[in-house]
């Protein structure tokens, strides 16, 4: 069964909240851990989170076609995921799960087609994201105006993704989210 499904949303939406979420639901789901040249942001962990990797590490990979899709997101600020993290997974009959950004989940959603379910989390408005992004703390208030703005953006791409969940509460978002992947994963 090689399936994906993909997480996609402007930062601070509640992706990762919903992604792990569903991962504790489902036995059968494997994250997909992704590569980035940024440094780790508060708890995050080498190789469980991300693989932290050098700016030139990265273009080295680019060039030796190592990646399913990848994005300069800020300069020199790379994100990517491996084919070989996607093949390590469906080996072990996983249905691989990406959090990633909206242009990565659309060069994804079109690199897996129909063996993918794309998913874009919407938050409630943009004025509760530069909140929610604000409490995190992980941000200055520059990379947040930054952030804030790129959202702002990316919310103009929800209509390429399969399915579009509203996360204006937790519970609720938990449930569509539930719902769509349990009916994804039964599909033959």
């Amino acid at each position: 069964m090689e399936k994906v499904i993909i997480f996609s949303a402007p930062s601070g939406s509640g992706k990762t909240t919903l992604v792990k979420y569903a991962i504790s639901q489902f036995s059968n789901l494997a994250f997909s851990v992704s590569c980035t040249t940024r440094a780790p942001r508060g708890e995050e962990l080498h190789e469980i989170d991300y693989y932290f990797i050098s700016p030139d590490e990265f273009k080295s990979r680019i060039s030796a076609q190592e990646f399913v899709e990848f994005e300069e997101v800020y300069k020199d600020k790379f994100y990517g995921t491996l084919k070989s993290e996607v093949e390590k997974n469906w080996q072990e009959n996983k249905v691989v799960i990406f959090d990633v950004d909206v242009k990565g989940g659309v060069a994804l959603k079109k690199y897996f087609q129909e063996k993918a379910l794309s998913i874009f989390i919407k938050p409630p408005s943009v004025k509760e994201l530069e909140d929610r992004l604000t409490e995190r703390g992980t941000d200055d208030a520059k990379t947040v105006k930054i952030r804030v703005e790129k959202a702002a953006e990316e919310l103009t791409f929800e209509n390429q993704f399969d399915k579009i969940v509203v996360n204006d509460n937790l519970d609720k978002a938990k449930a569509e989210v539930f719902k769509l992947i349990s009916e994804f994963i039964t599909q033959k």
